[in-house]
């Protein structure tokens, strides 16, 4: 049999950086630190390319932990072009612009928390006062605003509005509206920032929410990219509606999946790269890697060797 490389040690050091560890882990032969290792290396070409579209799509979970601040940043430095993801990211990234969320654990007398008014993320816990009611009082006028003069918008432009009210430096819809990146959302009503929307419309009967629009927006992106590389963390609507339009150009071309769940029960938030490129979502020779762990973990590495990379780019 054929050797490869020789494994390498990991040498420490008190002045490395994260790349320079990263950079060690391509090198170590240790299972999942290679592949984030690699990881690193397609992400940072499709951010130099400038021909390259940039999809980032995740589920809302991590914008409940402060994990929102490495998306956020990938945002400020525009260095994504698109964000899919879902209702519940609209939902955190305002709720905790506004009030605060708390640690926990995964063991707590769930019962209990619901006697107090909170619930219970992993080991996040999100009060009342700090979600629901909050996004309640805070929308409605919004809304009214909003759809004044309109009353047809797509998800995009719904979500660009309520952007361009947010003045945190800390929002993720903040930055998406200061650099126009585009933020779509196909499960619009899977959240409180879609209940809201239908209880504007219990009262303003005229208000349609236009998804054509949406597809026909993703549609023009993907048909004017010369080039499109995603970073697809988790799975759900967000990763499939992500790989779902690339596959109307023949594919992605780069393309990082970071992911916990198993292949096993034939899932879509299951399925490897390598499954995508049977339906044609991502090509052939696509630079690819799947990175199994949990994302608070990985896509923190991750951005950070990449910003390390490019150095001061915004």
């Amino acid at each position: 049999m054929a050797r490869g490389k020789a494994v390498r040690d990991i040498k420490l050091s008190d002045s490395m950086t994260v790349d320079d560890l990263v950079v060690q882990m391509r090198h170590s032969g240790g299972f999942t630190g290679r592949k984030l290792s690699e990881a690193v290396d397609i992400i940072e070409k499709m951010m130099r390319r400038e021909e390259c579209t940039v999809f980032l799509s995740f589920p809302a979970c991590i914008m409940a932990t402060g994990t929102r601040g490495v998306i956020v940043e990938l945002a400020r430095r525009k260095l994504v072009d698109v964000i899919i993801t879902t209702c519940g990211t609209l939902d955190h990234d305002l709720a905790r612009t506004w009030k605060n969320y708390y640690h926990g654990d995964f063991f707590m007398d769930d019962a209990a928390l619901r006697r107090e008014g909170i619930s219970r993320l992993g080991n996040v816990l999100v009060p009342d006062e700090s979600y629901g009611t909050l996004l309640e009082r805070k929308l409605g006028p919004m809304f009214e605003e909003i759809f004044a003069s309109r009353n047809s918008m797509s998800t995009r432009e719904i979500i660009h509005a309520v952007g361009s009210k947010m003045r945190s430096r800390d929002s993720l819809l903040h930055w998406c509206y200061r650099n126009s990146i585009p933020v779509f959302v196909p499960g619009i009503t899977d959240g409180a920032f879609g209940s809201q929307l239908w209880m504007y419309w219990q009262t303003h009967r005229d208000l349609r929410v236009d998804l054509f629009r949406d597809e026909q927006d993703l549609s023009d992106i993907i048909f004017e990219s010369k080039e499109t590389g995603a970073i697809i963390v988790g799975g759900g609507i967000s990763k499939h509606h992500t790989i779902w339009w690339n596959q109307f150009r023949g594919g992605l071309d780069h393309v990082v999946y970071l992911t916990t769940a198993a292949e096993y029960d034939g899932s879509l938030s299951g399925a490897q790269v390598r499954e995508a490129v049977s339906w044609g979502k991502v090509k052939e020779t696509a630079n690819e890697i799947t990175v199994e762990g949990d994302a608070t973990i990985t896509l923190p590495m991750i951005v950070a060797s990449v910003l390390k990379r490019l150095g001061g780019r915004a």
